[in-house]
């Protein structure tokens, strides 16, 4: 093992929650995927995946209980690469993974990966997939892959500031006050432990027109569209004006956007723009106007820092320093209980643009971005963009398809084409 990985680690800041949040039928993960122009020879991913791992020392861990906290432990050896499945981001048991809290799973032409957030969050599983795929492309046919801060050269050394919690270092002196009105919940019949995915396939360009003929970014837009399907929902429901709950959305912020971290751990907040139907109707420009102004207002950097600060103060705190892990747990897990997707009605994550050198894209047609299910919110939408094409993954945990519908529908409305896809079950 390279002297720069440590054989120990503190769970980040943002990762402390997800070991007592956790529950027999649910852990917080996401997915990442890669589909190739050719099938996938799996020995060669294989050779692959130790040499990506032995350059990721923040993915080789295993999650161990110690006395005050959960603690990480470096892992020897891989985990087994699988056939994927038509039902992704379902529960991950490290006990039969050797220990392992992501794995990678292939299909035909597709390399996926699936991660365990308490290793990392999207941008840091994105470079993991990435440098991946180069190291399998380099394996199988000998092409030079230019390598840099987001396809990692696996001949090098790992950077200690790669495995940084980047919380820790930037954390500002003020805190802020977290409370928050709850929102709306979406409700449906459960699937048990099927997870529906319905992916949508837009011009990006299209999309970027739409939104910056208003004035809003194409995240922001997005992020209205699923306000207006749930409101919709919301409202059909027949309640009364005066009981309507607000309907907001948890949008992730990928903090290095704003400090120089190069970590591949955890480095992300959230804000939850959102409306509240009391007060009465909203057309979809209402509803951009106030996703693009609370965007505005609260992805600052100085808000962001005070964000930190707070959480980190609280893990920080004496007292919950000084309990032993089984106090802390049940704090936590209350906490989230609480509080956890209570705020939000549900979530859209945007990595954003993909890039690869030309010598990678050649061998590679699209990537895809999957959230996992969360703790409560039954319908959460994933998207990137990468070529000419915007990627949308909804993830359903229930057999109604009314958010899906409606959002979609507002956009053929809005001019835009859409092409759809479904492991819909049967």
């Amino acid at each position: 093992m390279p002297d720069a990985a440590p054989r120990f680690m503190r769970l980040d800041n943002a990762a402390k929650i997800y070991p007592a949040a956790r529950r027999r039928n649910w852990m917080a993960l996401f997915r990442v995927s890669a589909e190739l122009c050719e099938p996938v020879d799996v020995k060669i991913l294989e050779r692959a995946q130790a040499r990506t791992l032995a350059r990721f020392p923040s993915f080789a861990l295993r999650l161990k209980k110690g006395l005050f906290w959960y603690y990480l432990e470096h892992n020897e050896g891989a985990p087994e690469i699988t056939e994927d499945v038509a039902n992704p981001c379902v529960r991950l048991d490290p006990k039969t993974n050797r220990g392992f809290m992501f794995r990678v799973r292939y299909y035909r032409c597709r390399i996926a990966l699936e991660v365990y957030h308490v290793l990392a969050d999207g941008t840091g599983g994105m470079c993991f997939l990435k440098t991946l795929v180069a190291e399998y492309l380099t394996l199988k046919y000998g092409v030079k892959i230019p390598r840099d801060r987001e396809i990692l050269d696996c001949d090098e050394a790992p950077r200690p500031d790669e495995t940084e919690d980047a919380y820790l270092k930037y954390a500002g002196d003020i805190t802020r006050s977290r409370a928050e009105a709850d929102a709306y919940y979406v409700r449906g019949t459960d699937t048990g432990d099927r997870v529906c995915i319905i992916t949508g396939m837009l011009p990006v360009q299209d999309v970027l027109a739409r939104a910056r003929s208003r004035g809003a970014t194409l995240t922001e837009y997005l992020t209205a569209a699923l306000i207006l399907s749930i409101n919709d929902l919301q409202t059909r429901t027949g309640l009364p004006r005066r009981r309507r709950k607000p309907v907001k959305i948890n949008v992730p912020i990928n903090l290095r956007r704003f400090y120089p971290s190069h970590t591949m751990r955890n480095f992300a907040l959230y804000v939850n723009p959102g409306i509240d139907p009391r007060l009465g109707e909203y057309t979809f420009d209402e509803i951009l106007r106030a996703v693009h102004h609370h965007m505005g207002t609260e992805v600052d950097e100085k808000l962001l820092n005070a964000r930190i600060a707070t959480n980190v103060r609280t893990e920080q705190n004496r007292l919950l320093r000084a309990a032993p892990l089984f106090l802390k747990n049940a704090v936590m897990k209350l906490s989230f209980h609480l509080v956890g997707d209570r705020k939000t009605s549900s979530s859209i994550s945007n990595l954003g643009v993909v890039r690869v050198p030309p010598e990678m894209e050649a061998y590679i047609r699209r990537f895809d971005f999957i959230l996992g299910p969360l703790s409560r919110n039954r319908v959460v939408c994933a998207a990137l963009s990468y070529r000419d094409t915007l990627y949308l993954n909804f993830t359903r945990t229930i057999r109604e398809t009314d958010v899906e519908r409606g959002f979609f529908r507002f956009l053929v409305r809005d001019g835009l084409h859409v092409r759809l896809e479904s492991n819909r079950l049967s």
